[in-house]
């Protein structure tokens, strides 16, 4: 899954930017209360694609669902429908978990992204925006909740 991360990263000329490490994953993925699923691909017993996601809710709609977080295939095995298998196994894993829909954002500059979610039925949504708090801001939220503010 590591792998997999580094190789998003490395597309999208951004390696620098994964703290993550392979104890994180372990940790916050297959433990008692896992944060994720993870869907892997292999290609003779090496790592080929994956598709990582959690369940989420939507109170407009009142159904379950699912975000995708991070979904790639290795360069060297892009062309083999490994995409369109991680993608359509996620959704029917979601799909007979009572799901009824799939979310993702994806990076401006991964266009290829783009037009693959575009080719596989998922529409971008012009009436949504990501907001994100992380870091110093994220603890600020933290401290100011915590304090009862």
């Amino acid at each position: 899954m590591h792998t997999g991360l580094l190789s998003i990263a490395r597309h999208l000329d951004a390696e620098g930017k994964v703290t993550a490490t392979p104890e994180d994953l372990r940790k916050h993925g297959f433990g008692p209360q896992p944060a994720f699923m993870v869907l892997l691909a292999e290609i003779d017993r090496e790592f080929a694609g994956m598709c990582l996601f959690f369940q989420s809710f939507s109170t407009w709609r009142g159904q379950k669902g699912a975000y995708i977080q991070d979904i790639v295939v290795e360069e060297r095995f892009r062309g083999a429908g490994i995409g369109v298998a991680l993608l359509r196994h996620t959704a029917a894993h979601v799909h007979a978990g009572g799901g009824t829909y799939l979310r993702l954002s994806v990076d401006a500059k991964n266009v290829s992204a783009q037009h693959f979610y575009e080719r596989m039925g998922l529409a971008w949504s012009e009436q949504e925006r990501i907001h994100a708090a992380y870091g110093e801001t994220f603890e600020a939220l933290a401290g100011q909740h915590e304090s009862g503010v």
